[in-house]
């Protein structure tokens, strides 16, 4: 009897042991299958972020090249306000010449057309 319930309980282990080996290969290739799974994630959030970062580097080249063009168009027109403020004020100061040259003129001609009456 002691042999029967010694190899009952040998057989109990052994049953106990073979389930914990299946039930630990279940447990470990659902943990593997949950790591690949996240694993997928991660790639496709790089994958998104890879492209972000490339999109955002094509739009900052492209906004640089673009800022470049217009500053140096400001520049080019700066210039030409400079020269055309010169060129204005050139002006201004040749009309104010020809304004004091017309005043003189004209009151030469008034003085000459009513002289000054003769003292006596």
């Amino acid at each position: 009897m002691r042999l029967l319930a010694a190899t009952l309980m040998m057989l109990v282990t052994v049953a106990g042991h073979a389930q914990a080996p299946v039930e630990d290969a279940r447990q470990s290739q659902d943990t593997l299958q949950r790591a690949q799974q996240k694993a997928g994630a991660a790639y496709h959030d790089l994958q998104q972020a890879e492209f972000a970062t490339k999109r955002a580097e094509q739009d900052y080249a492209q906004a640089e090249a673009e800022h470049k063009t217009a500053q140096k168009r400001a520049d080019d027109l700066k210039r030409q306000a400079d020269a055309a403020n010169k060129q204005l004020d050139a002006a201004k100061a040749k009309e104010a010449h020809a304004r004091k040259a017309y005043d003189a003129a004209v009151n030469a001609v008034d003085q000459m057309s009513h002289p000054a009456p003769a003292k006596r």
